[in-house]
């Protein structure tokens, strides 16, 4: 999950032209939540399982029910990891119609548990090539994002040294006690820094470079939030939290973000990416096996990937458009980065060893 995307996901939730359930309530009427006339047969309800920083412009939904007919009823369930436990827990017997939100650091789970159905989206063919990871089609890919180290321009500034740029320099004296990362174990972002350190030190590799992040004070805590908003001295809500920490493993997306919710608006970000420690994120949408609105989710995974839903992705979810003829917002080609190389480590890869590797690094990072 990007979480980068909780800027705007709380602000938003109320204007939304969608129904949005908690992910363990129910209806007044003790319904589970997504059990009700929203998944009986012929439904005009169509139900998309996310997490919580799923979001989407009002009138972009009302376009999808004028087009289709069907009204999208939102069920958020915690981050991406809990949303999609969540779901392997209900196999069968989903709690919704589409799964949003899977990405390519947990998509061997979701396959392997058998969640989805295989459905080909039309508009397939527009999207970034490298972005499909399913020959079967279980899974659509939705958006894209760069895992990063970001930045404080002030501080770097005030203490006249440049800001790391590559791996390699995260573990220089000169960086020691400045940088925050999230648990991998539990975090997107977390583990996606994990991958691209894999990636950029290779598998023989890696421990040794996590045993001197750590001798070189790397901080490590829960997730996003806290890294971001708590122990980030660059982000808006760091500053009130007077953090001190001016490195923090977050998106290449944040510092458009930082210049997009500032008052007033600087003419550049506070925040800068340091664009050789990137790792790519991309997230999938499915058809839930066991889907009671099976014609209501095809049309939805068929909407996902049209231009007005891609060029609505960047300001609501704060990641990139997966589709090639999608046009970027003004203020993420000014303020946002390009990564031309990002880290990646091919899916089966993941799906092979991510368990001990995430066991080998809470090993060195946190006991």
């Amino acid at each position: 999950m990007n979480t980068t995307k909780k800027y705007a996901a709380t602000a938003l939730a109320a204007a939304l032209g969608v129904t949005v359930l908690a992910g363990c309530g129910g209806s007044d009427d003790d319904t589970p939540a997504g059990s009700g006339t929203s998944k009986g047969s012929g439904s005009k309800t169509v139900t998309l399982v996310t997490h919580d920083s799923f979001n989407a412009s009002e009138d972009v939904l009302k376009q999808f029910t004028e087009e289709s007919g069907y009204t999208v009823e939102l069920l958020k369930s915690g981050d991406a990891g809990a949303a999609l436990n969540q779901e392997i827990l209900t196999k069968g017997s989903p709690r919704g119609d589409v799964f949003f939100g899977v990405d390519n650091t947990l998509l061997s789970r979701a396959l392997d548990n058998g969640l989805f159905t295989a459905y080909e989206a039309k508009g397939l063919d527009r999207v970034a090539e490298g972005t499909e990871q399913d020959e079967e089609h279980r899974v659509t890919p939705v958006d894209t994002g760069d895992i990063c180290v970001n930045y404080d321009k002030k501080y770097f500034a005030e203490k006249k040294l440049d800001p790391p740029r590559t791996f390699e320099d995260l573990v220089k004296p000169e960086y020691k006690n400045l940088l925050v990362t999230e648990n991998a174990a539990n975090s997107s972002p977390g583990l996606g820094f994990l991958l691209g350190t894999i990636a950029s030190q290779g598998e023989d590799g890696y421990q040794d470079y996590w045993k001197k992040l750590k001798a070189n004070g790397v901080k490590v805590v829960d997730g996003w939030e806290q890294a971001y908003n708590e122990e980030f001295s660059g982000s808006a809500g760091g500053k009130k939290a007077k953090a001190d920490r001016p490195l923090v493993v977050s998106y290449a997306s944040s510092p458009p973000v930082e210049v997009l919710y500032a008052d007033p608006r600087p003419e550049e970000a506070p925040t800068g990416v340091s664009t050789g420690t990137c790792f790519r994120q991309t997230e999938y949408a499915g058809l839930l096996k066991g889907a009671k609105n099976e014609a209501g989710g095809k049309a939805l995974l068929d909407f996902l990937i049209s231009r007005t839903f891609q060029e609505d992705v960047p300001l609501n979810m704060f990641v990139n458009p997966v589709v090639t003829d999608a046009k970027l917002p003004e203020i993420f080609t000014e303020f946002g980065e390009t990564v031309e190389k990002p880290a990646t480590v091919a899916p089966e890869k993941i799906a092979a060893n991510r368990e001990q590797w995430v066991q080998a690094w809470h090993s060195i990072a946190v006991k």
